[in-house]
């Protein structure tokens, strides 16, 4: 069976994967994208939703437990674009998703 692909991700981010052809859920606030996030997490046809971390941060925690059980959908949060000084690098971020998958953490050289 073919499953889709979706984004939810907040407005800076929705125009770079729309030119890519994917279907984006575009959020306005973080909220929003929680919402959208768990509504979309119960749709079958879906096998991998890609979310920006601010809204995955805004989903409940046992609505983010119950999510992270099921296998799929595949749930792969993103870092979205960050005009701040300081911001957390792609390394970080890498890091912590090997973490996720593997149980413990990995340095990066």
């Amino acid at each position: 069976m073919n499953r889709a692909v979706r984004i939810v991700c907040r407005s800076e981010a929705a125009p770079g994967f729309l030119l890519a052809g994917f279907n984006v859920e575009e959020a306005r606030t973080a909220a929003e994208g929680a919402a959208r996030i768990v509504a979309l997490a119960r749709d079958p046809a879906i096998g991998l939703l890609l979310v920006d971390t601010a809204c995955w941060a805004a989903v409940l925690e046992p609505d983010r437990r119950a999510l992270l059980r099921k296998p799929l959908p595949l749930i792969v949060p993103f870092p979205g674009p960050s005009w701040a000084k300081g911001a957390p690098a792609a390394e970080t971020h890498l890091a912590e998703l090997l973490r996720r998958a593997l149980g413990y953490r990995v340095r990066l050289r």
